[in-house]
Formats: structure tokens, C-alpha cells, sequence
């Protein structure tokens, strides 16, 4: 599959540079090449099958699946590129100077769905976007538990936070308030999970924060922080890669912890359940999915991040102080987990 290639003349170092294509498209490629070779080895029995395939406008990609592992009920992880004339609705209505050229995207999404419910399912996307005069990178990756410890959360934050602050010490803030604002059901009136990161449209200047929510805590912060100094291509592309090879290093210990932990129908059917949100969020909210189908990308590969079994309980209520509840009362609300600290036993 060849990189779509238009003739470019970088003069500056806050436009992209005349290979960026390439240069993208290969590390995304690397980043599926080192999650699934780690999440194999993980799960210690299943294996990714790949399908490849090719879009007649442009461009094309690599599906990997993993069903039935031994910890990974299910598994994919996607790298795509595609290329055309004609841009999707979703980006000429917010980048209206777009319109007249032809555009390039690229990206990494990987979603885990786990069998035992004391595994959290995990979301990752990395992209990239150009037409035109317009170039953005954008991305993230959040956690979706149904149990889970508190060291846990501050440990995948912690993770997180360390690969962002290498860049910019208000990337990780503003950041995660746009995980947590972004990867919420307004309908179910609660966040998807205990977040992570979130970020979209960035490039060379303005302000962290570009989204609809202007009256939120991420615009509230990006605000009062001030815009960044100018940012180069170059930089923000190694936020990227830094952030993309976060994943491993936050996750895997988690699942190390509890891959042997013993679990009965109750927690299965909890965790089912709960996968319900995960549907919910992504046929209705999710980017990427919107952008996937509007681009004529490969169906089965946008809808590969649902889970392979879910259940819908009418009116569903967990029992009061059960770890269910606890679930709802604690980890589905917005928590500082980066500075989390275990309490101190009295002396």
C-alpha cells in the first residue's frame, strides 16, 4: 500500500514537513506492530489474525483481531490510512478552509475487552490529519473498569501524566478534564470510565483546548494556563509517539495483578452489563466511529471496538456500599488520580 504523497515545501517549522505522511503512517504502524506483539505474549495463548484491506478512494489498512484468548475475550487493533478529494461533513463544518483540497489521515485504535471482569476494557487512538493548510494531531487512551483498586486508577494516570509532562507541564491537566468531559453519556448522566487522556486539533498555535465545550472544566483550564509558545511539528509528533508507548507501561501491570483472580456470574453479569455503556457511547458519541463510516472506511474494522457479548438490565440499581456501588460512587466520577496517594495507617 503506498502513501499518498502530495508535493510539499515546509518553510517552517510549525508546518509539516514534506515527508510527514510517511513519517506518521510508519510509527503508527510500529505502535500496532508493539501493542500486539506485547498483548500475545500477555495473554499467553491467543493470536492476532490480520486482515488487510483497501479503500477505492484511498488508502487502506490492517485489522488485527484476537477472539477467545486466554485473557482477552476480545481484541483488535487497527492501523488505517486513507486519503481523497472529498472531506467528510464532520470536518468542513468546523474546518470550513479545508474545503478545495484533498485531505490524509492516519491512526492506531485498539479497544481490549478482557473475560474477567477484574480486568478493566481499554481504549487507545492516536491519529493524525491534513488538507490543505490545515494539520492537527489528536488522540488519547482511557480505562474502563468494572472493579478496581484505587492504586490502579493512580498508577495508569501516574503513567499518563509522566509521558505528557516530558512535553508540557499543562498537557496532562488539560488533557485528562477533555478525557473526562469528552468520554461521557449525557443520557446515562456519567463518564464511561475513569478516563485517561483526550485531545484533538492539535497543531502549531493557539490555545490547548479546541472543542465544543467552552464553558468546561478543560476550557476553564486551557484558559487560565495561556496559550502554549508556538509548537512545532517535530514536537508535537514525539508527544505523540510518547504518549502511544505509554500504553503498555500503564496497563500491562494491571493486568498482571489480577489476570488469576477468581470471579463468579455475579461479576460476569455485572460486567456485561456494564459493557452496555461502552455500545451506548460509541454507536452514539464516539469521533471516530462518525469519521470511520462518513470516510467510507472498512465497517467491520470501525465497529470492531464493541464488545462480543453485552446485556441490558431494565432500571438497574447496584446494591447500597456492595462494590458495584462502589463503582458508580467512586470511579465514575471525575477523580485527581495522578496525585493520588495511599493513606497512611495511624501510628
Amino acid at each position: 500500500m503506498t502513501v499518498s504523497t502530495t508535493l510539499k515545501t515546509a518553510t517552517s517549522p510549525f508546518l509539516p514537513p514534506a515527508d510527514s505522511r510517511a513519517r506518521v503512517s510508519q510509527f503508527m504502524k510500529s505502535l500496532q506492530d508493539e501493542i500486539c506483539q506485547s498483548l500475545e505474549q500477555l495473554d499467553g495463548g491467543g493470536k492476532f489474525k490480520e486482515d488487510s484491506w483497501e479503500r477505492s478512494e484511498g488508502g487502506g489498512g490492517r485489522s488485527r483481531v484476537m477472539r477467545e484468548g486466554n485473557l482477552f475475550e476480545s481484541a483488535g487493533v487497527n492501523f488505517s490510512q486513507v486519503w481523497g478529494e472529498s472531506l467528510p461533513a464532520l470536518i468542513l463544518t468546523k474546518h470550513p478552509e479545508a474545503a478545495g483540497h484533498d485531505f490524509y489521515a492516519t491512526g492506531t485504535s485498539m479497544v481490549l475487552h478482557p473475560r474477567n471482569p477484574y480486568l478493566p476494557t481499554v481504549h487507545l487512538n492516536y491519529r493524525y490529519f491534513e488538507a490543505g493548510p490545515i494539520w492537527w494531531f489528536g488522540g488519547g487512551v482511557d480505562l474502563t473498569p468494572y472493579y478496581l483498586l484505587d492504586e490502579d486508577a493512580a498508577h495508569f494516570h501516574k503513567t499518563l501524566k509522566a509521558a505528557c509532562d516530558k512535553h508540557h507541564s499543562d498537557y496532562y491537566p488539560t488533557f485528562k478534564l477533555w478525557c473526562d468531559e469528552y468520554f461521557y453519556l449525557p443520557h446515562r448522566q456519567e463518564t464511561r470510565g475513569i478516563g485517561g487522556l483526550f485531545f484533538d486539533y492539535q497543531n502549531a498555535q493557539g490555545p490547548l483546548y479546541r472543542d465544543q465545550n467552552v464553558k468546561g472544566k478543560a476550557a476553564e483550564y486551557s484558559k487560565n494556563a495561556g496559550n502554549p509558545e508556538p509548537r512545532s511539528w517535530e514536537s508535537l509528533f514525539a508527544f505523540v509517539q510518547d504518549c502511544g508507548r505509554a500504553f503498555l507501561p500503564a496497563y500491562t501491570p494491571i493486568v498482571e495483578k489480577h489476570r488469576s483472580k477468581a470471579y463468579g456470574s455475579r461479576q460476569r453479569d455485572f460486567q456485561l452489563y456494564r459493557r452496555g455503556r461502552y455500545v451506548e457511547f460509541n454507536l452514539v458519541y464516539d469521533r471516530g466511529t462518525t469519521f470511520g463510516l462518513q470516510t467510507n472506511g472498512r465497517t467491520e474494522s470501525i465497529l470492531m471496538s464493541l464488545p462480543p457479548l453485552v446485556r441490558w438490565e431494565y432500571c438497574f440499581e447496584p446494591e447500597p456500599n456492595s462494590p458495584e456501588a462502589e463503582l458508580y460512587s467512586k470511579f465514575l466520577k471525575p477523580q485527581d488520580w495522578a496525585n493520588w496517594m495511599p493513606q497512611q495507617s495511624p501510628t
